[in-house]
C-alpha cells in the first residue's frame, strides 16, 4: 500500500509540471502570436509608407520633368526673343533730313517737276535713303507711311507729290489768290512697298518736306 501511494504521488507531480509547461508555452505562443501581429502591422505600415515615397517620388519626377520643361520653353524663348529683337534691329528703317545744312532759303518755283533732295541727312536708319538722287529704296517688303508738306508765297502755288515707281501717289496743292498771301498743303499715305520699290518726293513750290516712318 505504501508503495503505491508513492507512486500515485510521483504521477500527480509530473502531471502538474508538464500542466505548467503547456500552461508556460501557450503563453509564449500567446506573446509569440502578439509579436507576429505587431510585426505584421509594422510591416503593412512600412508598406504604405513606402508606396506614398514612391508616388511622391513619382510626383517630384514629374515635377521636375514640368519645371525643365518650362525652363527649356523660357530658354527657347528668350532666344527667340534675343532673335526677334535683332531681327526687329535689322529691319529698322527711318530717315531725318533738310534741304538745307543751316538757316532758311527758298527753292524754286520751278515750271517742270523736279526731285526733291535732301542733302542734310540728319538719320538714316537702314541706309535705305539716298540723299543724293532723294530716292527712298525699300529695302524690306512691309508697310510704309510718307507725308508730304508744301509751302508757298508770293502769288506762287505751292505743289508737291510723293511718286512711287514713278506713279503719282498723293498731291499736296495750294494755290494763291494774291502776291501778298501765303499757302500751305500737306498730304500722306501708307504704302504697301515690294523689296526695290522706290519712292520720291517732286514739286515745283517753293519748299517741300517728306517724312518716312515704317
Amino acid at each position: 500500500m505504501k508503495v503505491m501511494w508513492f507512486a500515485g504521488m510521483c504521477h500527480n507531480a509530473a502531471l502538474r509540471e508538464l500542466t505548467a509547461t503547456v500552461t508556460e508555452q501557450k503563453t509564449i505562443n500567446r506573446e509569440l502570436t502578439a509579436t507576429v501581429t505587431e510585426q505584421k502591422t509594422n510591416i503593412r505600415a512600412l508598406e504604405t509608407r513606402l508606396r506614398d515615397a514612391e508616388k511622391a517620388a513619382e510626383q517630384q519626377k514629374f515635377i521636375l520633368e514640368e519645371l525643365n520643361k518650362k525652363n527649356d520653353e523660357i530658354s527657347n524663348l528668350t532666344l527667340g526673343q534675343v532673335e526677334l529683337r535683332k531681327e526687329n534691329r535689322d529691319r529698322e528703317i527711318a530717315f531725318s533730313a533738310s534741304l538745307m545744312q543751316s538757316g532758311s532759303g527758298h527753292i524754286g518755283p520751278f515750271t517742270t517737276e523736279i526731285t526733291l533732295t535732301y542733302r542734310n541727312v540728319f538719320t538714316n536708319i537702314g541706309n535705305a535713303y539716298n540723299p543724293i538722287t532723294g530716292i527712298f529704296t525699300a529695302p524690306l517688303k512691309g508697310a510704309y507711311m510718307f507725308r508730304i508738306s508744301a509751302y508757298g508765297h508770293g502769288g506762287t502755288a505751292a505743289t508737291a507729290a510723293i511718286v512711287k515707281n514713278g506713279e503719282h501717289v498723293v498731291i499736296a496743292h495750294d494755290g494763291q489768290a494774291q502776291a501778298n498771301d501765303r499757302s500751305n498743303s500737306s498730304n500722306g499715305v501708307v504704302l504697301i512697298l515690294e523689296v526695290g520699290d522706290v519712292v520720291y518726293g517732286i514739286f515745283n513750290s517753293i519748299s517741300i518736306s517728306v517724312t518716312h516712318v515704317q
